[in-house]
């Protein structure tokens, strides 16, 4: 059994691979992370632009404009202006090469084809200057950024319709057990509806990973010993949940001693999700999580995630931890670390009742979890504790 620390840092080790890329539309990139950097093919903006609805000025040191015509944006129009003339001008529009500057349309007062200054105004204001924001070949996004819809929108500004990214990984989740029944199945005595592949599940597509596969399989050595063989040899990164303890039928562990799989870890000192295996087979990945549903859950945000992260090369592959205050006293049971589902809000986080390994309903509330350390047995109220806020 090893501390959850050293567990992750095995994780970040062998989890580090060298990442594949692939070419994606930028309309189907958005999650992904450049495998490349991104060089500027054009200027940002790539003419002068108004930065707003007004008068683009040849600037003279009299209050008096004349109007020679109008610029909006689209136009084409670069008209030749001398000192003292003007151009009604609109945002985005393109400055004429003679205007050095642009008042804005409620600074002036307007007689026919002559404006009159009502505001002082100096050479070079309300324009957005060609490269202002970015000049051709400058490194406009650096390798390893995550696509974000703002990504997006500055690609497409940029003239760029396709990028190379890191692959994300083929998952499979196998889930385990004897007593598992499909959602359309009649409930009898004894058994359960099957969620857990389902919780993962969603927790991958929440993340943007969309490769996965799902298989329920009931406690049977061999049927196991084939799903996971064959999982083994297809996907990036296995998963499964149930039969990884030491009960009577618990075939996960042997099944994964048959195969092959190099053990990295099996057991962690926490509560929950002690009974979790890491290991590899060849380049996959596999993670035996827990049955009970919130420890899976758990061990799933603590470990499965940062393999994920770290597969397509993300630099920071945990989620994030900050420190907040405890709205009330709490004593810890066991002599165990602990990870407890709560709530956080304000920089406030509470302790939820019903921290069983077995209780979902708890975590459905929950935006965060409260980590508290072995050797902590009492926090008083208004003391900090570490959170580690959760995905939404």
């Amino acid at each position: 059994m090893i501390s959850i620390e050293d567990a992750i840092q095995i994780i970040k080790k062998h989890s580090t691979v060298q990442p594949k890329s692939t070419i994606k539309t930028i309309e189907k990139a958005c999650g992904y992370f450049l495998a490349e950097d991104i060089s500027s093919p054009i200027d940002i903006p790539s003419f002068n632009q108004s930065a707003m609805d007004g008068y683009a000025l040849h600037y003279h040191d009299q209050p008096t404009y004349k109007v020679i015509g109008e610029v909006k944006a689209g136009d084409s129009w670069n008209p030749k202006l001398d000192k003292g003339e003007c151009v009604r001008i609109f945002t985005g529009a393109a400055v004429p090469n003679d205007a050095n500057t642009v008042i804005m349309q409620e600074k002036v007062s307007v007689d026919n084809d002559l404006i009159k200054l009502e505001a002082t105004i100096t050479e070079g204001k309300n324009i957005r200057y060609r490269g202002e924001q970015l000049q051709k070949n400058e490194i406009a996004l650096s390798k390893g950024t995550k696509i974000t819809p703002a990504v997006v929108g500055l690609l497409y500004s940029l003239g760029i319709n396709e990028v190379s990214v890191f692959k994300k990984p083929s998952i499979v989740i196998i889930s385990t057990g004897n007593e598992l029944l499909q959602i359309n199945d009649s409930l009898s005595h004894g058994k359960i509806y099957e969620s857990n592949s389902k919780m993962l599940l969603s927790c991958l597509y929440s993340l943007k990973f969309y490769d996965v596969t799902t298989y329920v399989i009931k406690d049977n050595y061999h049927e196991i010993l084939k799903s996971v063989k064959t999982s083994i040899d297809s996907c990036d990164i296995l998963i499964t949940t149930g039969g990884i303890s030491v009960g009577k039928y618990d075939f996960i562990r042997s099944v994964l001693d048959e195969i092959g799989v190099d053990a990295l870890f099996f057991k962690i000192d926490q509560k929950p999700g002690k009974p979790i295996f890491y290991g590899k087979k060849n380049d996959t990945q596999i993670f035996a999580l827990p049955g009970n549903p919130a420890a899976a859950l758990i061990c799933f945000y603590m470990y499965v995630y940062v393999a994920l992260q770290n597969f397509m090369g993300k630099k920071i592959v945990e989620l994030p931890k900050i420190k907040a205050q405890l709205t009330h006293s709490f004593f810890k049971k066991g002599d165990k670390p602990q990870f407890l589902k709560a709530k956080y809000t304000n920089r406030k986080v509470e302790i939820l009742d019903g921290q069983s390994s077995a209780m979902l309903q708890t975590f459905a509330i929950s935006n965060a979890l409260v980590y508290i350390p072995k050797q902590i047995k009492e926090i008083k109220k208004d003391d900090l504790v570490e959170v580690i806020v959760l995905p939404v």
